[in-house]
């Protein structure tokens, strides 16, 4: 790691990094939590947001984000994984930062850490980390990557704990219950500090993990609530004194609803001086890659979603359904075999005339042939190579009364962007 410098590209970098931790996920702080104290990190002028759970996340984060740019807050949020470009993990005011910053940063960690070993998502926070702190922001939001208690972000103090959604996911690191993933989710509460939960009712664990550190925890549908009226709707909720508050005919954001109304739920506690124009304003403008997201393909209406576990997936079906039926949806599914591909599939059953079945790289990687068997070779199914073989035969083969879904995971859509970019 020593020979590389500023003079290295970013590329360069991150293919070092990669490869220079024996384990892609090795939780635990004390590695992280050493290095970031030698960085001299200062959070000190900024109100810090910490989101974990196992969908919702990056919405949830998204939101926050514009809503408080609308404010004219200056903003950073670190997320992952990325699409396109690394940049995209690491946002400054809504744009990515650029290579030279990030670079910069990597010198710098590299300085500091001398013989401690760190994962690629342990540079990747710390980078986040030094360039949030050395900006001095007004708000730095940060997106758990995986779990809560053992993870990087966890290093730093938030201000505010939020928690989307909790399913089985991830279970070889997190456990197989809800409630045992639910206490590492919790593990980012801090004592004293409120949290915000969306989970409805909340996990016993999250509950008693709340008030052993003495954190006023928020819920869905107890502290706070949504009355969707489809075209519009109404938020209601609860300030830092438990005085009642009540936003009506709010714009439907482009992503989930409930998400929504958590971040309102937690502007209401931490920025309680955003107005309700900059709220709508953020709302009507927020835009997140890789969910719900609109293309077209020749003539064809083309949504991209990173869905891969059964709740985003009956999620997904849910909005589908909820919108006018093309003449045929064709569904570009691709997973990874550590996931339920079972669930994914039964909850997309219903919207889909048509699957294509692609295979993906890596080792976690399902190849299509394992999918058929899951589909059910009697349903109306073609296999593929890619997500670019297949997309080549449905530029072809498509019209304007129809619709294209991809989803299944970050590398599906991922990759359909790529040759999106080209076509």
């Amino acid at each position: 790691m020593s020979k590389l410098s500023s003079t290295n590209s970013l590329e360069e970098w991150l293919a070092v990094i990669e490869a220079a931790h024996p384990s892609e996920i090795d939780l635990g702080l004390d590695r992280v939590a050493e290095v970031a104290g030698r960085l001299n990190l200062d959070f000190s002028r900024s109100k810090v947001i910490t989101v974990a759970g196992t969908n919702g996340k990056g919405s949830t984060c998204a939101m926050l984000d514009s809503i408080l740019r609308a404010s004219d807050f200056t903003t950073g949020v670190y997320s992952s994984p990325h699409f396109l470009n690394y940049n995209e993990r690491i946002k400054i005011n809504g744009l990515d930062s650029s290579d030279e910053v990030i670079v910069d940063a990597f010198c710098r960690i590299d300085q500091a850490r001398e013989e401690i070993s760190l994962t690629y998502f342990e540079y990747g926070t710390l980078a986040a980390l030094i360039i949030f702190s050395d900006l001095a922001l007004d708000y730095v939001i940060l997106e758990v990557g995986l779990g809560g208690r053992l993870d990087a972000v966890n290093i730093v103090d938030a201000d505010i704990a939020v928690i989307t959604s909790i399913a089985l996911d991830h279970i070889d690191w997190l456990g197989d219950d809800i409630e045992s993933i639910a206490r590492e989710k919790a593990g980012i509460f801090r004592p004293n500090k409120p949290a915000v939960c969306a989970m409805s009712p909340a996990a016993r664990s999250i509950v008693q993990h709340s008030a052993e550190l003495n954190a006023p925890l928020y819920q869905f549908n107890q502290d706070y609530r949504l009355d969707d009226a489809q075209k519009v709707w109404n938020w209601s909720g609860v300030d830092l004194n438990g005085e009642h508050i009540a936003y009506f005919d709010l714009p439907v954001p482009p992503l989930p609803l409930i998400n929504a109304a958590t971040v309102l739920q937690v502007l209401t506690l931490i920025a309680p001086d955003v107005s309700i124009e900059s709220i709508a304003s953020g709302l009507e403008s927020v835009q997140l890659t890789g969910r719900m997201q609109s293309e077209t393909i020749g003539v064809t209406e083309c949504l991209l979603d990173v869905a891969h576990n059964p709740q985003a997936a009956e999620y997904l079906a849910d909005r589908l359904q909820q919108q006018p039926k093309p003449s045929k949806r064709t569904l570009v599914l691709g997973m990874l075999n550590d996931k339920d591909r079972q669930g994914v599939i039964e909850a997309l059953r219903p919207i889909t005339d048509e699957w294509y079945l692609v295979s993906l790289q890596g080792p976690r990687a399902s190849q299509a042939e394992e999918l058929v068997n899951l589909v059910g070779a009697n349903n109306p199914h073609q296999c593929f190579a890619s997500v670019s073989e297949a997309l080549d035969q449905l530029s072809n083969s498509t019209s304007e009364s129809e619709q294209v879904l991809i989803c299944g995971s970050f590398l599906t859509v991922t990759e359909a962007l790529s040759w999106l970019k080209t076509h």
